[in-house]
């Protein structure tokens, strides 16, 4: 999973982040049970189960904390459009589970990384 991330745009090292914060997900217990779900132009990055739980984490990578960290960057409105994406899912998929949001924020460069799972980090 090394690579070289000075070459990266940000929509790879986004794809990338997504693909850490997976491995370390499972690697907690986690259950993956989607990535990418759109609904209309919005998405949600990484549909898990935890226990009885349905998580819903939206992973935030950036190359560095020059503007804060990234989770900093899941502001109200974008809570309220994931909100709007997993009741979708939760609707298609005919759920009955608790529901939890967890973000999940990495900073990676080729010098540095430092990662967080941010458990429970909004709700509706």
């Amino acid at each position: 999973m090394e690579q070289n991330f000075r070459k990266m745009n940000h929509i790879e090292l986004g794809k990338w982040g997504e693909d850490f914060a997976m491995k370390i997900l499972q690697e907690k217990g986690y259950k993956i049970l989607g990535k990418n779900y759109y609904f209309h132009k919005w998405e949600l990055d990484i549909i898990s189960m935890k226990e009885d739980v349905l998580v819903i984490v939206e992973v935030k990578t950036r190359f560095t904390d020059e503007f804060g960290e990234p989770w900093q960057s899941v502001t109200k409105k974008k809570q309220k459009q994931i909100y709007k994406v997993a009741n979708a899912y939760i609707l298609e998929k005919d759920l009955q589970f608790n529901t939890r949001f967890d973000v999940f924020s990495i900073i990676k460069n080729d010098h540095f990384m430092r990662w967080e799972h941010i458990e429970d980090a909004f709700s509706p």
